[in-house]
């Protein structure tokens, strides 16, 4: 007596990876680790150029020049008095920082409700919108404004960039400094884009946390060079 039965395979994708998966696409934690490690490898020569910075700011205060009327080496370093506008300026892009924060763990939240199967598919017009985003995006463009403020102060001042080696490298770190928080200020708007577009909820979770890692790294920084700017003159 003939007999008949059917069989199924594990290396049926539609069993082995769920219906509508693709082997060859990542999950939801490599694409997150995957970025992190991109952005900790964009952020590698960043760190170089402010440590040289840092090393030439430190070295040059200590070198003299030779005045050409005297022939003989004078000290030309002048401590430049920092604008108090740059503490309000540090509070500022702190409290930005802190939006950042909690802009990254509310959409970690809304991935964490997601079933694992589906995350890569909902989109992120499904889910509650995250205001702390616009939030950081117009504190950043506040300290932005903030730091050319207070360019303009020290100016009025007399201190223009090739007026003193130490107004140079004032205008050097924080300029710097500025035009790398405009690339977080990129971010933001990609990040805003992302949801305008109904990207999905995981797409839009990596690009805020990315996003938010390099905001934090900022202001870091940032202290950081107020600091060697204050204390190391």
């Amino acid at each position: 007596m003939a007999s008949f039965s059917t069989t199924a395979t594990v290396e049926d994708p539609r069993i082995s990876l769920g219906e509508g998966a693709r082997a060859d696409s990542p999950d939801y934690a490599t694409r997150l680790r995957r970025a992190r490690l991109g952005l900790l490898v964009a952020l590698t020569p960043v760190i170089m150029l402010f440590v040289s910075f840092s090393s030439a700011y430190v070295v040059r205060q200590g070198l003299p020049t030779l005045d050409p009327r005297s022939n003989q080496l004078v000290r030309d370093w002048i401590p430049v008095t920092l604008p108090k506008l740059l503490l309000l300026n540090t509070g500022v892009l702190i409290l930005s920082s802190l939006f950042m924060e909690l802009a990254r763990r509310q959409i970690k939240r809304q991935v964490a409700g997601v079933p694992p199967a589906s995350v890569s598919e909902v989109s992120s017009g499904d889910q509650v919108r995250i205001p702390w985003l616009a939030i950081t995006l117009l504190l950043g463009l506040v300290f932005l404004f903030g730091q050319w403020a207070a360019w303009r102060q020290l100016a009025a001042n007399g201190f223009y960039v090739a007026t003193t080696p130490s107004s140079s490298f004032v205008y050097l770190l924080t300029g710097t400094h500025a035009i790398h928080l405009m690339g977080g200020v990129l971010a933001l708007f990609v990040a805003g884009m992302a949801s305008l577009l109904r990207r999905s909820v995981a797409t839009r979770s990596i690009v805020v946390d990315v996003t938010a890692w390099y905001w934090h790294f900022m202001a870091a920084l940032w202290i950081y060079i107020l600091c060697l700017l204050e204390f190391a003159s």
